[in-house]
C-alpha cells in the first residue's frame, strides 16, 4: 500500500510567507526558512515553497531561501513561482530544490514540461494545476489564480502527463483559504484521468479533511498552509487523524 504524505505549504511573497484566501488577502505570517526548517522537524513528508510575487527580484530572493533551506530542511521540497524558463528550473535545481514546479509557463510553451523533464527527470518537474469550477466544467487559471486560459482541467492534466511531468499539484481556487474541505470532485476527476502522483491543494481546516481527501480519492499526497501555519493543528495530530481512520501514513 503506497504511504500518503503530508505536505505544508509556503506561500512566499518578497522574502516572506503570506496567506490569503481564495487567493487574495494576503497576510504575512514569518521566515519561509525557519518555518520550513520547523516543519522538516515536526514530521513533514515534504514542504512546497509558491514564490507568488513572481518578479525578478522576487525569484532572486526565491534562490536564496532554497540554499538557506537546503542547509537547514532535511525533507524533500518543491519550488515554483516564476518558473518561465529551462534556466529558471536550473537555477532552483542548482540552488538544492528536490522538484521545481510550473503553471502559468506551462500553459503558455507545454513544451517547456517536455525541455524540463528530458533534461533533469520526470521526477523532478511537477505541474502546478489552479482550476475553477465554470458551468462546462473546471478550466485551467493562471497568473496566481487570476486569469481564465479556457482550457479544461481534466484535459490539460492528460496532456501535463504526456509531455512528461513526474507530478501534479492541484488546487482548487474555489475551496483555496475556505477550510472546508479539499474539493473532493476536482480532485477524483483529476486522479482517475493520470497515472502520475497527484498532490490535492485548497480547503483545508481540520485534521478530518486529510483522511477524507484520501479514502474518497486515489490522491498521493495532500497539502495545507493556514491550519500548520496559524498553529490551529499541528503536523502530528493530522497523521494521528489519518492513522486512526486507516490511512497508510509516516509517522511524525
Amino acid at each position: 500500500m503506497i504511504v500518503k504524505r503530508i505536505i505544508p505549504c509556503l506561500d512566499v511573497k518578497e522574502g516572506k510567507v503570506v496567506k490569503g484566501t481564495n487567493f487574495v488577502g494576503l497576510r504575512e505570517l514569518g521566515d519561509p526558512v525557519e518555518m520550513a526548517s520547523a516543519y522538516s522537524k515536526a514530521g513533514a513528508d515534504e514542504i512546497i515553497f509558491l514564490d507568488i510575487s513572481a518578479t525578478n527580484e522576487g525569484r532572486q530572493t526565491m534562490v536564496d531561501i532554497v540554499k538557506s533551506t537546503a542547509e537547514n530542511v532535511f525533507v524533500p521540497f518543491t519550488v515554483g513561482g516564476g518558473v518561465r524558463t529551462i534556466d529558471d528550473v536550473t537555477r532552483l535545481l542548482k540552488a538544492g530544490a528536490d522538484k521545481v514546479g510550473m503553471n502559468s509557463a506551462a500553459v503558455a510553451n507545454p513544451e517547456l514540461i517536455a525541455e524540463s523533464s528530458a533534461r533533469f527527470g520526470a521526477q523532478c518537474i511537477v505541474v502546478a494545476i489552479d482550476a475553477k469550477r465554470f458551468d462546462d466544467g473546471w478550466h485551467v487559471m493562471t497568473h496566481g489564480g487570476s486569469k481564465d486560459s479556457g482550457i479544461d482541467a481534466i484535459e490539460w492534466a492528460k496532456t501535463v502527463e504526456q509531455k512528461g511531468a513526474g507530478e501534479i499539484l492541484l488546487t482548487s481556487v474555489d475551496t483555496d483559504g475556505v477550510k472546508d474541505g479539499f474539493d473532493i470532485a476536482l480532485t477524483k476527476a483529476i486522479v482517475d484521468t493520470v497515472r502520475i502522483p497527484v498532490i490535492a491543494s485548497g480547503g483545508c481546516g481540520k485534521p478530518e479533511h486529510f483522511p477524507e481527501v484520501f479514502e474518497k480519492t486515489d490522491v498521493s499526497a495532500a497539502l495545507a498552509a493556514s491550519i500548520f501555519h496559524e498553529n490551529t493543528f499541528s503536523i502530528k495530530e493530522v497523521k494521528d487523524r489519518c492513522t486512526l481512520q486507516g490511512v497508510n501514513i509516516r509517522e511524525a
